[in-house]
C-alpha cells in the first residue's frame, strides 16, 4: 500500500519543495504577501524579505508568483542562486534573462542594454519589470552596487525595475554598509517563524490541502504541542517532522500521531544533528 492511499490523500502532504499551493498564509506570511504586492503594482522600486534558513521564503516568492497569474503586463523574472564569480558574469546572466541579446564584450555595454531594455519594456510598452533574487544573502557588495544602479532608472513617476530580494539574516549587516543601496529600500519585512497555534493550523491546512477529508486530525494536540518545541516554528522543520510522523503512521499501524512517537522522531533526528 503507498503512502497515499495508506492516508488517503491525493498529494504529498509535507514535502519541502516551495509549492505555493501549500503556502500557509500565517498573518506574518500573508502581510508579507500583501505588502510585497502591492510595493511592486505601486511600482515602489526596491523590497527586502530578510528571514533565516526555512521561515519560508522561497514559497513566498512562488506564491507572489501566482498572484500575477495571466497578468499579461508583469514581467517576472527570477536569480534563485545569485552566486557569480564576477560583476560581468552577473550582468552577462541579466541580459540574458531580460531576453537581451546580441552578447556584449564590456559591462558598460550590457548596462547600457538592460537600461534601453526598461526604458523599452516600462515607458513604450507599459509593462512592469519585476526581478525576484532568492537567497540573497550570496550577493556581493559589487552586486549590489549593480542593482544599485539597476534601481536609478526611473521615469518621473517610478522605478523601471521592481527588485525583490529573500535573503537570511546574514545580508542585513551588510547592506547597511552600503547607504545609498539601503536608503532605496522601500519595504523592508522581516519573516519570523510560526506560534505553536499557527504550527497546528499548518499542518492541518497542508494535510486538508494534500486531499485528507477526516473528521479529525491525524496528530493529537500533545503531538502538535511537541513538533513546535522542537521545531520553534519553523515551516521547513515541521513539514521534515510531519513527514516522517506520517510515515511511522503507516508502518506502525496506528490512527493517530501521539506525543510518545514525535518523542521518538525527534530522538531518532539528533542522532544527525
Amino acid at each position: 500500500m503507498s503512502y497515499l492511499t495508506a492516508l488517503n490523500l491525493k498529494r504529498e502532504p509535507f514535502s519541502t519543495s516551495p509549492d505555493p499551493s501549500f503556502f500557509y498564509r500565517s498573518k506574518e506570511h500573508y502581510t508579507a504577501l500583501n505588502r510585497l504586492e502591492i510595493a511592486i503594482r505601486l511600482k515602489r522600486g526596491l523590497s527586502l524579505v530578510l528571514g533565516d534558513v526555512g521561515t519560508g521564503k522561497t514559497t513566498l516568492s512562488r506564491a507572489l508568483l501566482q498572484s500575477f497569474t495571466d497578468e499579461d503586463d508583469f514581467l517576472f523574472h527570477m536569480i534563485l542562486d545569485p552566486a557569480f564569480k564576477s560583476e560581468y558574469q552577473f550582468l552577462t546572466h541579466l541580459t540574458k534573462l531580460f531576453g537581451i541579446s546580441p552578447f556584449f564584450r564590456s559591462t558598460i555595454d550590457h548596462r547600457e542594454a538592460i537600461e534601453k531594455y526598461l526604458f523599452q519594456k516600462c515607458a513604450e510598452e507599459h509593462k512592469t519589470v519585476v526581478l525576484i533574487i532568492d537567497e540573497g544573502q550570496k550577493l556581493t557588495q559589487p552586486h549590489l552596487e549593480i542593482l544599485r544602479t539597476l534601481l536609478n532608472y526611473e521615469t518621473n513617476e517610478y522605478k523601471m525595475l521592481q527588485l525583490v530580494i529573500l535573503a537570511q539574516m546574514e545580508l542585513l549587516p551588510r547592506i547597511k554598509r552600503v547607504r545609498n543601496f539601503f536608503d532605496r529600500i522601500s519595504l523592508k519585512y522581516m519573516l519570523n517563524p510560526l506560534d505553536e497555534c499557527e504550527t497546528g493550523n499548518l499542518i492541518e491546512f497542508r494535510l486538508r490541502q494534500a486531499g485528507y477529508a477526516g473528521d479529525k486530525s491525524l496528530l493529537s494536540p500533545e503531538a502538535i504541542r511537541k513538533v513546535y518545541e522542537y521545531t520553534q516554528g519553523y515551516p521547513r522543520q515541521i513539514a521534515v517532522i510531519c513527514h516522517n510522523a506520517m510515515e511511522h503512521l503507516i508502518m506502525g499501524d496506528c490512527e493517530i500521531v501521539t506525543a510518545e512517537l514525535i518523542d521518538k522522531i525527534i530522538e531518532q533526528e539528533r542522532v544527525w544533528n
